[in-house]
């Protein structure tokens, strides 16, 4: 199940975030040295995701398999007027990965994105190295836009990422149908 993220979340996502640390390390954005930036606790993490979710600029969901607590979609940046845009990121926790719930929560988020929330395109970026989060790209079908040298501080420095996109004229039936297909 995608459902959006709560306060009483905070002991799951606390347990599963420490439980995964060395696994999602490689993968979690860092602040880069010259940003005074101290680590943020799920109560700070959740305030912030709340606020920008009521400014709309935030649409933060959690993934629940068997009603746990097992990851996260956050579609972030969320840009109105003219263009109509926003990113998305995940993340899964390892008990759960290889299952093909990545791939079904961001379908329905997409698909959720694109059609209700009146959104015109989503864009996911993905570091090069990171074949687990590549591969779920390549079964949702969504097509590489581009290539974007030194994106985001990821682990302590700056990393290149690959861009996917999909715009509301390619969703057709929905991600989640092509899943099915």
């Amino acid at each position: 199940m995608v459902r959006p993220l709560r306060r009483s979340d905070v002991a799951a996502w606390r347990e599963v975030r420490e439980r995964n640390a060395d696994w999602l390390r490689p993968w979690d954005a860092t602040a880069p040295p010259q940003v005074s930036a101290k680590p943020m606790s799920y109560a700070g993490l959740a305030r912030r995701l709340r606020r920008q979710a009521r400014q709309g600029r935030t649409l933060p969901f959690v993934i629940e398999v068997d009603g746990v607590f097992a990851g996260q979609v956050t579609v972030n940046n969320v840009v109105r007027g003219s263009a109509q845009f926003a990113s998305l990121g995940y993340w899964i926790d390892r008990r759960v990965a290889g299952r093909g719930l990545v791939p079904l929560a961001v379908a329905l988020v997409v698909d959720h994105c694109l059609t209700t929330a009146q959104l015109h395109r989503i864009e996911i970026c993905i570091r090069p190295e990171n074949t687990n989060s590549l591969r779920v790209v390549e079964k949702l079908g969504v097509r590489e836009v581009g290539f974007a040298p030194f994106f985001l501080h990821i682990d302590g420095r700056w990393c290149d990422h690959r861009i996917y996109a999909i715009t509301a004229e390619e969703l057709g039936d929905g991600l989640v149908a092509r899943l099915g297909r």
